[in-house]
């Protein structure tokens, strides 16, 4: 699979000439392609030897068969979702995640009167 970051500069031969190269020569199964700059995103999966679009669920997202996963643009950002939903969180988030869970439980064992190791 393909995530191809476009920029204004290189959105043509991206979408384009590069496309046509992962379509025909790398028969790479599926494309995605995204602008940061103007939050177009677009997705294509191989079928009967060309890319066709993949078609959005209801809520606007677009389904990676080689991801088992949604992709969908939230706050600028390009965001990943289970099929159940859930959304999967970036790697910061889940540093901060993990910090905060490791937070709560050096917490709870200074309540238990065990001092935890730094």
């Amino acid at each position: 699979m393909i995530i191809e970051l476009l920029s204004d500069s290189t959105a043509k031969t991206d979408k384009n000439l590069k496309k046509t190269l992962y379509q025909d020569r790398f028969r790479t199964p599926e494309y995605f392609g995204f602008s940061p700059e103007t939050l177009e995103f677009e997705g294509y999966h191989l079928g009967d030897q060309r890319y066709q679009p993949i078609a959005p669920h209801p809520t606007g997202w677009l389904w990676s068969q080689v991801l088992g996963l949604y992709l969908e643009v939230q706050d600028g950002k390009l965001r990943y979702f289970t099929e159940a939903g859930e959304r999967l969180p970036t790697p910061e988030e889940a540093a901060e995640q993990s910090e905060a869970r490791a937070a709560r439980l050096a917490e709870q064992l200074r309540a238990m009167g065990v001092e935890p190791e730094a």
